[in-house]
């Protein structure tokens, strides 16, 4: 058995020993303020952590390697200096994981997306009572979806210009890493990960496992809310692939459209958040949840691999993906991308929207060609 502990004791400067740099980290604890340092990696780090140099990032060369998608609880541990009081599973030698040792980046911004699709969404109040140590609160309905109106669906993307705000004040420099995490088998922090994907942070990690994994490892928590002095990265937006509403209808008749909900909900059997229940005519069923092992980490890459092709996914057809919102939607993109499967667009207005338009058929009842996996 292990037992989690909050340690609010100062954690190492992530911006080094600039003396024109101001504390970056303000955290409040309890009545008591008090400033507290950053997550720093190790200093001898040779990773060169930036952005696509089009979005004002250090030198990345465009034709680089993609950065990984996921890291380890492990993993990012080592980069914080912590040592997990139990045992670990070994880090997949997979493209799509930083490795141990060889991707320590210089600088690193953790971020704590957890969300609850009801009741009011987010989940303030649980961050506050202990997170990852160093790791600044990001509410999803406010800071990673626009106003939401009938054709842009419940969470539509952000305005570009308020984004970059928002990535500022979360205290990201250029070159900064970053990952996001939450406590739902990262079906919110995905959002995260894919907007900052999207605003050009290519070195923008999930934590795979999320916060169940971290406790998993017996690894310290922080309480109280971090507040981040601003940080100056530049955003370039639009870095990843999108359809609209006509878009998607496209996709189902002349590509491949995919249905990340749960089975149940594609069916039309429920419908737990929308007021039409079924789903796009054409669009294949491929519930996220069946990506994911018992344990909330990702299975592995051959795996999803193998589960994507059984639905069609290969190197000639397009592909996009929805959900309710956009939400789980960019889980199912992130997870593809992990089964080396990049480029898949995302439907971000997703059923929500599609729902809105009375022109719009709807149909119900089982996928034609089979449901592949579990629900």
């Amino acid at each position: 058995m292990h037992s989690e502990s909050l340690d609010p004791s100062p954690v190492p400067d992530r911006h080094g020993s600039d003396p024109d740099r101001p504390d970056p980290l303000v955290v409040v604890d309890g009545a008591e303020g008090r400033v507290v340092p950053a997550p720093t990696a190790d200093p001898s780090s040779t990773h060169d952590a930036g952005g696509d140099p089009a979005s004002g990032g250090e030198g990345v060369d465009p034709a680089a390697a993609e950065p990984p998608t996921l890291v380890s609880v492990g993993v990012l541990a080592d980069w914080l200096g912590l040592s997990p009081t139990e045992p670990l599973p070994e880090v997949p030698e997979a493209p799509a994981y930083a490795q141990p040792g060889r991707c320590r980046p210089r600088r690193l911004v953790l971020l704590d997306v957890r969300f609850r699709a009801t009741g009011g969404g987010a989940d303030h109040e649980a961050y506050l009572r202990g997170h990852l140590p160093g790791a600044v609160y990001v509410s999803l309905p406010s800071r990673l979806a626009g106003h939401a109106g009938p054709a842009a669906g419940r969470h539509p993307l952000p305005d570009p210009r308020q984004f970059a705000e928002t990535v500022r004040m979360w205290g990201i420099d250029d070159g900064d890493t970053v990952v996001v995490y939450d406590d739902d088998r990262g079906l919110s922090a995905a959002r995260a990960w894919w907007l900052l994907r999207h605003a050009g942070l290519r070195d923008s990690m999930l934590l795979d496992g999320g916060l169940a994994a971290w406790r998993a490892g017996g690894l310290p928590l922080q309480p109280g809310e971090v507040i981040p002095m601003p940080g100056s990265a530049r955003t370039s937006w639009g870095r990843m692939p999108v359809v609209d509403t006509s878009g998607a209808e496209a996709m189902a008749s002349g590509g491949l459209l995919l249905d990340a909900r749960a089975a149940e909900r594609y069916r039309g059997e429920t419908e737990p958040i929308d007021p039409v229940a079924g789903h796009i005519p054409g669009a294949r069923s491929l519930p996220t949840a069946g990506s994911l092992a018992e344990d909330g980490r990702l299975r592995p890459a051959e795996e999803l691999a193998a589960r994507f092709d059984a639905v069609g996914v290969d190197d000639e057809t397009p592909v996009a993906v929805y959900c309710g919102s956009g939400v789980t939607a960019a889980h199912a993109v992130l997870t593809l991308a992990v089964a080396g499967r990049p480029g898949v667009a995302l439907y971000p207005g997703s059923w929500s929207a599609w729902i809105q338009d009375p022109s719009n058929a709807v149909a119900v009842g089982p996928d034609p060609h089979g449901e592949p996996g579990r629900d």
